[in-house]
């Protein structure tokens, strides 16, 4: 309202995939936006969308010590957007450490801190495939069942809720993401691609099993939505963010056989056990429908963006404009997916270095 002075939020990961959605839809809803990110180089393009940055990380010890004593470090809300999967519970513990740091010097400001803590669907395990007998959504009340790669976020991140001596805090769990830049949907592309060349599209799951996307802009105003929600409704609480219908893999592969026109169709095959996380096969094969009915009751969101099937060509012509961009995302997710198909080890040789240069942001 007119008058009123405007709430101020930090987003962790700013530059990273989600963060960085997250923090251009703060943004566009008139709040003080303040970005945290690791590298000088990336200062700019945060500042190109008005997000204010800040030059630190969780891990940066001196940086967490001097945050607790600086006024200028006060925030109505902090949206965590950060994670190193394959390293879990020291980045983790990092960043326990600067959310505290960082409430601290609200507190002192007269402000108790809302702390969003991003975690996944994932950590529910998968569902049954489309059609399969007593098939249902996983709610927030769901048992989590994370497969190994997740155990440690499941675990560690409602312990989020364990720190209300000074802040209150939300556990969001986001399915997987499309659109932009693309995240771990980009690699679909990259598959159809050469299944063009190849005039088939081979993909090893089931056709019924169940691809439940968010497009990233709609994640984005989920956090905004709960932000700006009666703090009583939403304090200590997960919410799911999903779409608002779940797509099987038999409608995005026959997108994707239109749009690019692939000659003999698609052909489905048994999976392939490769060393390391499959990005393509996570995405194709873990069968997960998840309800976002809580989010849109108790906070009035609503997703407005084209299903991934939907709009398969706008997602596609995206993507290639961020790989022809040399977007970072892009940049992640395929030296992610180098090293799932080297066992470990980027198309050079080269040892990946997974916990700081691909999974840090939220990609």
């Amino acid at each position: 309202m007119p008058g009123m002075k405007p709430k101020s939020v930090l987003v962790t990961g700013a530059n990273g995939y989600i963060g960085n959605a997250v923090a251009r839809a703060f943004v566009r809803a008139g709040w003080i936006t303040y970005g945290l990110v690791r590298n000088q180089e990336t200062r700019t393009s945060l500042e190109a969308d008005e997000i204010i940055s800040i030059l630190g990380s969780a891990s940066d010890k001196g940086f967490v010590e001097r945050s607790a004593n600086q006024t200028r470090f006060v925030f109505d809300v902090i949206v965590s957007c950060t994670e190193q999967i394959l390293d879990y519970v020291p980045h983790y513990n990092d960043t326990i450490a600067l959310l505290r740091a960082l409430a601290e010097a609200s507190n002192k400001a007269g402000i108790r801190p809302l702390v969003m803590f991003t975690s996944g669907c994932k950590d529910y395990g998968t569902t049954g495939i489309d059609g399969s007998e007593d098939l249902s959504p996983h709610t927030e009340e769901s048992s989590l069942n994370a497969p190994p790669v997740l155990v440690a976020r499941a675990i560690h991140a409602i312990k989020i809720f364990n720190h209300i001596d000074l802040f209150d805090a939300v556990v969001t769990r986001p399915t997987t993401i499309y659109g932009l830049s693309g995240s771990f949907y980009g690699p679909i592309f990259d598959v159809a691609t050469k299944a063009a060349e190849k005039g088939v599209l081979e993909l090893t799951a089931d056709p019924k099993s169940i691809m439940h996307g968010t497009h990233v802009d709609d994640c984005a105003e989920a956090y905004v939505a709960i932000a700006e929600a009666d703090r009583n409704v939403v304090k200590g609480q997960c919410f799911n963010i999903s779409g608002g219908r779940h797509e099987t893999l038999g409608e995005v592969a026959n997108a994707l056989v239109e749009d690019y026109k692939i000659k003999n169709g698609v052909k489905y095959l048994p999976e392939k056990k490769k060393t390391g996380v499959d990005i393509v096969q996570m995405l194709i094969g873990f069968s997960q429908w998840v309800s976002s009915e809580k989010l849109r009751r108790d906070v009035g969101w609503r997703d407005n963006r084209q299903s991934f099937s939907e709009a398969v060509h706008t997602y596609r012509k995206a993507y290639e404009a961020a790989v022809a961009q040399n977007h970072s995302n892009v940049q992640k997710i395929q030296g992610f997916v180098s090293m799932a198909d080297g066992g470990g080890q980027s198309t050079d040789g080269k040892v990946v270095k997974i916990q700081e240069e691909i999974l840090a942001d939220k990609i």
